[in-house]
């Protein structure tokens, strides 16, 4: 019987640096999916309070002690590196998307300008500030990003799309130094 070795989605693409900016797995530990039924999302937050969370406004993310919850859509949010409270399955959906996606964090200084290539949302910080969530197009795939700091961002992608991201936003980081430099 073959042996299955479980490999990251980034393996032998990341880090990636070019220039002033670099590409790294930012994958959390756990990431969960949660969409409250209709009408609960008042007590999916109550659920979330016992966890040391709020529930996020829309294209926000909430930061806790122990993790983040980040908003995905009209009711609907991710928790990243925290196990949902108990309480929470009786308020909505709650499902562990822990291996379907991975998250890419894009540094530097010219972060938001490279991606800005590839996503049709205005990433200024007075437009997108630190800790800005939104659902978007990245290239030719879907994406949440989130503005995790005032030079990176967390991308949020299906895992099965992680070396095509990494590709695209490669692109984007060699044509920005190749721009740079001339």
């Amino acid at each position: 019987m073959a042996k299955l070795i479980a490999k990251p989605a980034t393996d032998g693409l990341l880090p990636l640096t070019v220039g002033g900016l670099t590409l790294s797995d930012a994958t959390p530990k756990r990431l969960t999916a949660v969409a409250p039924w209709p009408g609960a999302v008042p007590e999916a937050a109550a659920a979330l309070q016992g966890i040391g969370l709020d529930w996020p406004a829309p294209d926000r993310a909430a930061k806790g002690d122990k993790g983040l919850c980040l908003w995905s859509g009209r009711d609907q949010a991710f928790l990243a590196d925290v196990a949902p409270a108990p309480a929470l399955a009786d308020a909505a959906a709650v499902t562990d998307i822990s291996d379907a996606w991975v998250a890419l964090k894009l540094t530097g200084p010219a972060a938001a300008a490279a991606l800005s290539r590839l996503v049709a949302i205005d990433l200024s910080p007075r437009a997108f500030p630190e800790g800005a969530s939104a659902r978007t197009g990245l290239g030719h795939m879907m994406a949440l990003i989130h503005r995790s700091s005032s030079r990176s961002f967390t991308l949020y992608v299906f895992r099965s799309m992680a070396a095509s991201a990494i590709h695209e936003i490669g692109v984007a980081m060699r044509s920005l130094a190749a721009r740079a430099s001339v």
